[in-house]
């Protein structure tokens, strides 16, 4: 039958069910501000939106948004190739590659769509792919539709890489190698000065998913490869609005001059109706924001190491190291949705993973942390953690 592959989903839904826990599609009924709101009926501290810097509550890129809707409209109600390409879409491409010192940008819709439509774009059939195994289901289903030759390398693994791209010997110039900034599920950074020096010496280009790392890393918030030096190495970066720029929609940039031709190749691009007027003003100022105020920055690490050494402290299985990512990995699925629940009900609302989304076969209750969070917001998070510890749902397995 048709349906039959749903089946495990459609027991899974029915258990949820049956537990009256509602971990996926949880209804935000009110936003009270970048860190609060009230999540199926509970007033919870937001520990699990991605909002990284607090932006999509600053007043400021509410106002622009305002302004934008006001003067342009709602929407596009086309692509940029049609009728959906407005003097503002323009400006932001144009700022976003001042922003990262190059000359060419293209903004799209959605982050998934600028990953999933470059990966798809950028190599095709007599091309290679080499991507990190941990990589963003965006990037996978881009480099699916790509019709290259797609070998993985193990995660964060350069010495794996270069075992990969010297077999392809004289082909390395047809090859694209693609990781991550920072890793959504775990919230490691990737060794970039690593994986740059085994690009030098083998050869081919490098594709750098930064939506996580934009605006969190780096001396003015380009990423993690500007934090590790190496931008020059990357040809493409690419990211997103929807996490520390607090909208919606992506981006890709780049020094290549081809980047004007590849604009036209793109589906993803071409067929998809642009970004509203006022997501584009606010995230404008949006960016603004990040290049003037490199306090958020430093409010954000802040925070992350609060709660990943609180977490810690308490012995809980924490992710590798700090960072705006912090996820507990634990092995039971029951044990981790009773412990999702009963988060919610002491006022915290994280993301319940599971596999397939999950790197591995394990469950993640993961958190991610805002410079808008205050110390008190998250104390009260590393004690709900060890509300769970106290109630037998959590057990510790580091050593405190």
């Amino acid at each position: 039958m048709l349906f039959d592959k749903f089946q495990d989903m459609a027991n899974f839904q029915a258990e949820l069910a049956e537990r009256d826990v509602k971990p996926f599609g949880a209804v935000t009924e009110q936003i009270l501000s970048a860190t609060e709101g009230i999540v199926e009926g509970r007033k919870v501290i937001l520990a699990g939106t991605n909002n990284y810097l607090g932006l999509s509550y600053d007043p400021r890129c509410i106002r622009a948004a305002q302004d934008a809707a006001e003067r342009w409209g709602t929407g596009t109600t086309g692509s940029r190739l049609a009728n959906g390409s407005f003097a503002e879409h323009e400006a932001l491409e144009q700022e976003i590659a001042d922003f990262y010192g190059v000359e060419n940008a293209i903004v799209f819709s959605t982050g998934y769509a600028a990953t999933m439509g470059m990966c798809a774009t950028l190599a095709g059939p007599g091309d290679t792919i080499l991507l990190d195994a941990d990589s963003h289901a965006s990037i996978y289903a881009g480099v699916t539709l790509s019709g290259a030759d797609i070998i993985r390398f193990k995660h964060n693994n350069p010495e794996d890489l270069a075992k990969r791209l010297r077999r392809l010997g004289d082909n390395t110039g047809r090859a694209l190698i693609i990781a991550e900034g920072i890793y959504s599920m775990y919230g490691d950074i990737a060794p970039l000065r690593e994986i740059a020096e085994v690009k030098r010496e083998f050869g081919g280009y490098l594709f750098l998913d930064e939506a996580h790392s934009m605006g969190t890393l780096g001396a003015t918030g380009r990423g993690a490869a500007q934090e590790a030096g190496v931008e020059d190495d990357v040809d493409f970066f690419a990211g997103t609005f929807s996490k520390s720029l607090g909208a919606i929609g992506g981006f890709c940039v780049s020094r290549h001059a081809e980047m004007e031709a590849i604009r036209f190749c793109i589906r993803s691009y071409i067929f998809t109706a642009s970004s509203s007027p006022s997501v584009i003003a606010s995230t404008r100022e949006s960016l603004r924001i990040i290049q003037a105020e490199p306090e958020l920055r430093e409010k954000l690490w802040e925070n992350a190491h609060r709660l990943y050494d609180g977490l810690k402290q308490l012995g809980l299985p924490v992710s590798p190291a700090a960072s705006p990512v912090v996820a507990l990995e634990m092995e039971d699925r029951s044990a981790t949705i009773d412990c999702w629940k009963a988060l919610l009900e002491a006022g915290v609302y994280v993301n319940l993973v599971v596999p397939p989304a999950s790197p591995s076969n394990n469950y993640l209750l993961r958190n991610s942390v805002s410079a808008a969070h205050s110390t008190a917001q998250i104390d009260s998070i590393i004690a709900a953690y060890a509300s769970l510890i106290d109630a037998g749902l959590a057990k510790p397995t580091l050593a405190a």
